[in-house]
């Protein structure tokens, strides 16, 4: 089974990567529209057989024609996935989007994951995430004032919400201005670094229908064993909604990534590769 593989989900390719060993981790990239290669956690695989899901509209996976990309059809096809590899019970970690898809899944399929990792990610997308996240660029801009880089991210992240990119180049673009407030300490990053930047990718999908998401009403009727990963200075989806969904989430642990960013897989790839596992096996002595 390790290696790439492509399935028909209603008529749309599917695209899936798996690696490794161990318990079946599903792994969900954010964005939406993030190719899935930024996720690959080498470490991880290691403790873990990891299925990492290209999204539908990314990479290899196709596009729904009725451009309803939600949260509904994306857990949907994770859950195809987990069909198609006869996984029993698996773990889901979905990192930002990615997390909102995993909070789906665990709604709309109780009892069928094992476990539930939600990585730098909260319980809506809408409004008030916004406003939150404009906010928390704003006290990043001020934590590096004497750093150019920092300043233009915060500009980047502004340009993006106003609509200033609309296709894949002039977004990679901004990306790539933003990437310094995905991070904690943007200038003091491991070596791999580096190439994870260069094959860094991202789809636009022209047909993609706008939506919002909220789950703050009924994250509370998920029982499923919930691990919150967030570092402590991510701008994103930070400690406010890892602490919102921890309180309500009834058996939900949180842990914190100190003075960490978003990319906590990048910048501290042991760290979150031990907490991890020792989540997974945690759950499977209960």
């Amino acid at each position: 089974m390790i290696g790439h593989h492509t399935i028909s989900i209603d008529g749309v390719e599917q695209s899936f990567h798996i690696a490794g060993k161990g318990p079946v981790c599903l792994v969900h990239a954010g964005g939406p529209g993030f190719h899935w290669n930024y996720m690959r956690m080498p470490l991880l695989e290691q403790t873990m057989t990891v299925v990492y899901i290209e999204p539908v509209g990314t990479g290899n996976s196709g596009m729904l024609p009725d451009g309803d990309y939600n949260m509904l059809r994306y857990a949907y096809h994770a859950h195809k996935i987990a069909e198609h590899i006869g996984a029993h019970r698996p773990y889901f970690l979905g990192h930002s989007h990615g997390g909102f898809v995993g909070i789906q899944y665990a709604l709309d399929y109780p009892d069928e994951l094992g476990g539930l990792i939600l990585y730098s990610s909260a319980p809506c997308m809408g409004p008030d995430l916004g406003m939150e996240q404009v906010r928390q660029i704003e006290l990043y801009a001020q934590r590096w004032p004497d750093r150019p880089e920092a300043q233009d991210a915060k500009q980047a992240w502004m340009d993006m919400i106003t609509g200033a990119a609309q296709d894949n180049e002039s977004i990679l673009i901004l990306l790539k201005r933003l990437l310094p407030a995905f991070f904690g300490d943007y200038w003091n990053l491991p070596k791999e670094f580096m190439e994870w930047k260069d094959h860094l990718n991202f789809n636009v999908v022209p047909n993609r229908k706008p939506y919002t998401w909220d789950a703050r009403d009924v994250i509370n009727t998920i029982h499923t064993p919930t691990l919150i990963l967030v570092g402590e200075y991510d701008f994103n989806c930070g400690p406010r909604w890892a602490a919102e969904m921890a309180e309500q989430m009834p058996n939900s642990q949180l842990y914190t990534f100190e003075a960490g960013g978003h990319m906590s897989h990048v910048e501290s790839p042991q760290e979150l590769s031990r907490v991890v596992t020792d989540f997974v096996f945690q759950v499977k002595k209960a």
